[in-house]
Parts: C-alpha cells; structure tokens; sequence
C-alpha cells in the first residue's frame, strides 16, 4: 500500500485502516492525542520523530525504513555507518542508486554471507 505517490500521513491513514484501527486507538497505542495523529495523516503536520515513525512501523506491521523514506528521514543507524566511512559509503550508493531490487537483494546476500564469513 506504501507509494512513492502516496505521502506519509496519507499512507498511515490507509494502513491504520486496512488494519481496523480506529484513530484514538491508535494515537492512544503511540502515546500520543488524536488531534495530533489526525493533523499528521492530513499532512498537516509534518512527519514525527524517527523513534515515533519506527513505532508506527512496528504497530502497523510494515518496514521502518520504508515509512522512514516516505517520512523524508533516514535511521540514525545508516548515518552512523555513512559518516564511519563517507567516501566509500556516498561512492557505492552513488554507483548502486539505479540498481534493480533483485540487484540489490543479490548484493545485501553476498554481504550477509561475506559477514558470516569473517564473524
């Protein structure tokens, strides 16, 4: 249901329905008003904090980093790997950016098995 045409607060809302969740429920489950829930799936508000996205992520089911990006945000943990080698990182993103998702699933394979190899 996420899409690149679809905007943040607009695609929690479709989730969080798809799911039956009423809108106070579900504020009430992120610890936050339903006012304010309801301002950010009308993008009226701009998109909460990283912890509070993965939240969202975790209750409806879906990928962090997928409502991240459609957040305009990236895990703090991606920036720290960036900035331990920011040459080499920026590179190879840089080289990689038009690669096919099966590409790029073959390389996270071949990293995960060169990973399990040196562990």
């Amino acid at each position: 249901m996420t899409t690149k045409e679809q905007g943040f607060g607009a695609t929690i809302r479709a989730l969080r329905e798809e799911k039956r969740i009423g809108l106070r429920q579900f504020a009430k489950m992120l610890g936050m008003s339903a006012t304010y829930l309801s301002k950010i799936e009308r993008d009226e508000l701009s998109p909460p904090a990283e912890e509070r996205v993965k939240e969202i992520a975790r209750l409806l089911e879906r990928d962090p980093d997928e409502l991240l990006a459609l957040a305009g945000k990236v895990d703090s943990e991606l920036n720290a790997i960036i900035r331990n080698q920011p040459r080499q990182m920026a590179s190879f993103l840089r080289m990689a950016r038009d690669f096919s998702g099966p590409e790029l699933e073959h390389l996270t394979k071949y990293a995960e098995k060169r990973n399990k190899t040196n562990s």
